[in-house]
């Protein structure tokens, strides 16, 4: 028997309309019935057409830009929800903005993935459903479960698709050294061996390659991030296995595009053959690139969310 609530529904806010209808094909359920929107001076509204009382509800949002109303707007639709005595309240958010302000990387910065945790607990979710988290350890952060999902599968898959078991030739770098445990797992489901770009952040958005740890001359590589957001790391790494390293070939992939700034420009005149995101973050409307691809996350998202309201166990989708 589920406790929770007596049935599933799924809604979400104006982020990622796409990605939810997506997930809800594949769970063949309907998107419910809410309109979120603004009043005049700016104040976000919400409005549920729907009874969810007793509901198992599924909030899809991602807190991509612009990051403070998508934020706003899912507060607001927990709450909503809650206040409409919904079973259980799940907040699913593909892509979880504030992530990189995880520590005091100085004297008094604020913990702002702490904060936003905290706002999402005090608005009444139950549960969070996530993606690719910039720290894993943002999970400790909650009070309340938290699942993260891992994009790297969805790379596996292409990437094996695309290059076959030709792991001589190919490798997986690590863009820095803190995506190494990242990469490391992603080069072991790869059959492939691994390198590092070594480099030095002077300040946010900004960062210069000191050296490259690992042989990649002659070979085929792979870059794996979590995010890219001007593409300035990316692209300076990718520069640097070709230039520095011999690389001869440089595919990169990473979950979330956030792609602010130059990042579209940057990619376009790199060396970067072809750069694979998943959906977690809709491409900016007149924003395109020949060489950026799309796979589209709502499987797993729609495996997580059923597995989540059977009471069955996620771990099967970290395989």
């Amino acid at each position: 028997m589920i406790s929770h609530g007596k049935d599933l529904k799924i809604f979400c806010g104006n982020s990622n309309r796409p990605l939810a209808e997506a997930i809800c094909r594949e769970l063949r359920l309907p998107l419910g019935d809410l309109q979120c929107g603004n009043f005049s001076d700016g104040e976000c509204f919400v409005s549920i057409y729907e009874t969810v009382r007793g509901s198992d509800v599924f909030v899809i949002q991602s807190t991509c830009s612009p990051v403070n109303d998508n934020l706003m707007e899912l507060l607001v639709m927990i709450d909503a929800f809650k206040r409409a005595s919904a079973g259980r309240i799940t907040a699913v958010i593909p892509y979880f903005g504030y992530a990189r302000q995880d520590r005091k990387a100085k004297p008094r910065d604020p913990i702002s993935a702490k904060l936003v945790a905290n706002m999402l607990t005090s608005a009444g979710a139950d549960r969070v459903l996530t993606m690719d988290l910039h720290a894993a350890q943002i999970q400790g952060f909650f009070d309340i479960p938290v699942d993260n999902l891992l994009g790297s599968p969805l790379f596996v898959d292409y990437f094996k698709s695309r290059f076959g078991d030709d792991t001589e030739n190919t490798m997986v770098v690590s863009p820095d050294v803190g995506s190494v445990a990242r990469a490391r797992a992603f080069a072991q489901k790869l059959g492939m061996t691994m390198a590092i770009v070594d480099k030095r952040r002077q300040k946010a958005n900004s960062s210069e390659v000191m050296s490259i740890i690992g042989e990649v001359k002659g070979k085929r590589v792979i870059l794996l991030d979590d995010m890219v957001d001007t593409a300035g790391s990316l692209c300076g790494a990718a520069a640097a296995l070709v230039e520095k390293g011999g690389a001869t070939e440089v595919y990169a992939c990473a979950s979330h595009g956030v792609l602010s700034g130059p990042a579209l420009k940057r990619i376009e005149e790199s060396v970067i053959k072809e750069v694979l995101f998943l959906d977690t973050i809709p491409l900016k409307e007149g924003a395109k690139s020949a060489k950026i691809k799309y796979l589209s996350a709502a499987p797993m998202l729609a495996d997580a969310i059923s597995y989540i309201y059977h009471e069955d166990s996620v771990s099967r989708l970290f395989v």
